[in-house]
């Protein structure tokens, strides 16, 4: 669609299958244009009336007992509702517990002590920072080589650009599905049988992909993944992350972190610990029980409104966005840092220029709020429940004006 033509944009909104969402977040003002879904998602309103019900019923009233009508097993089921809606995960396989970095650690400590005696864990040099210092913890620790593999800036890791680095000496392949920085979107398929074919297990940080395209774990016989719940999950601020173990992993997988919510007959309090022989056993203490009543409402709303509407939408305003930098922002000394294809691409577009950080602070000045990463990266995270096509062109619109 030409950048152009804002009544267009306005067109697509009114025949948009998910514009109902919109009205189901709360707003601080309705003029704001919010572009920063991809690092903190906003605040469904059925989550403000979740949090009131649980602390003034479930905890007001219920106290201890509560844990036996719900509580304990609330990272289950809020899991098996994220993993069947969102992730292509049968029920039996994500628990939602714990924060994005601690969740991957405990997962790829697991699979390194269950590839004994293989001294390599391979990853990407520019992959998010959390991900990489956990991995390089843990390769110190152990007195293993890291192999921290370098990509091409706007596509990401592929499989021919691993396959040099993953052999039989392979532990471990730890990658995100969507590059946090450009939002390529890697072949989590492809990567994850390069992997196995070596004899090492893969590890996927989905915290960029949940909740915006399909993930397909079981059906791409993913090993082991994570994922925040605060982004496009809309969990909130803080919200714990969720983490997923194949079936056939489950029984053999021993996490490193034994906590009493992962042991068998957890209240006989037994002087030894012996997990449970499930995913259950990647659990470890009290588990954070209002955090996950505001993760569920938000993965409610994504269930609801589907994921293929879900992708599409992504599609539709990334394309938009893509259309603006080419006709107006290119000639003013912008880079466009995200793929071009919109299949590589996930939901969220970085753009670069040599002044971002003024630019951004000057775009939050003037009622638009998106993000921005040293040196000179711009990102525009476009959720699909909350962001309008109209909301893509003002904020460009405004971006070539301050640039101009």
């Amino acid at each position: 669609m030409p950048a152009a033509d804002r009544a267009g944009a306005g067109k697509l909104d009114v025949s948009d299958p998910l514009a109902a969402f919109r009205g189901r977040f709360e707003w601080p003002d309705p003029s704001f244009i919010y572009l920063d879904g991809n690092s903190l998602g906003m605040l469904p309103t059925a989550a403000l009336a979740r949090a009131q019900h649980v602390v003034a019923q479930e905890w007001g009233q219920r106290l201890i007992q509560a844990w036996y009508t719900g509580w304990l097993r609330q990272p289950a089921r809020v899991g098996d509702l994220l993993g069947e809606a969102l992730l292509g995960a049968a029920p039996g396989q994500v628990v939602v517990a714990d924060s994005t970095t601690v969740n991957y650690y405990k997962l790829a400590a697991a699979a390194l002590d269950a590839r004994p005696g293989r001294r390599v864990v391979v990853s990407a040099a520019a992959d998010f920072p959390t991900d990489r210092y956990v991995l390089a913890g843990l390769a110190a620790a152990r007195g293993l080589e890291l192999r921290l593999v370098e990509s091409a800036e706007t596509t990401g890791l592929t499989v021919a650009d691993l396959a040099g680095a993953v052999d039989e000496r392979t532990a471990l392949v730890a990658l995100s599905h969507v590059d946090y920085r450009s939002a390529a979107v890697a072949d989590l398929a492809g990567i994850t049988a390069l992997a196995q074919s070596a004899g090492a297990l893969a590890l996927w940080d989905l915290s960029h992909s949940a909740g915006t395209l399909p993930v397909g774990l079981d059906e791409a016989g993913v090993d082991l993944a994570v994922g925040c719940s605060y982004k496009y999950l809309n969990g909130g601020p803080g919200a714990p992350s969720f983490l997923y173990v194949r079936a056939v992993h489950q029984a053999a997988l021993r996490q490193p972190i034994w906590g009493w919510f992962g042991q068998r007959d957890q209240f006989d309090m037994g002087p030894v610990y012996d997990p449970v022989p499930d995913v259950h056993r990647f659990l470890v203490g009290t588990p954070p029980i209002l955090g996950l009543a505001l993760v569920e409402e938000g993965v409610r709303l994504l269930a609801e409104a589907g994921l293929g509407r879900l992708r599409a939408k992504a599609i539709g305003l990334t394309s938009l966005l893509v259309d603006c930098y080419d006709d107006w922002l290119a000639p003013l000394g912008f880079g466009l840092a995200s793929p071009r294809d919109p299949a590589g691409r996930g939901s969220h577009v970085s753009l670069t220029h040599p002044d971002g950080q003024r630019l951004r602070e000057e775009l939050v000045r003037n009622g638009v709020v998106p993000d921005f990463r040293r040196p000179d990266r711009l990102r525009f995270g476009l959720a699909p429940l909350t962001t309008r096509y109209v909301d893509v062109w003002d904020a460009m619109d405004r971006l070539r004006t301050l640039a101009g």
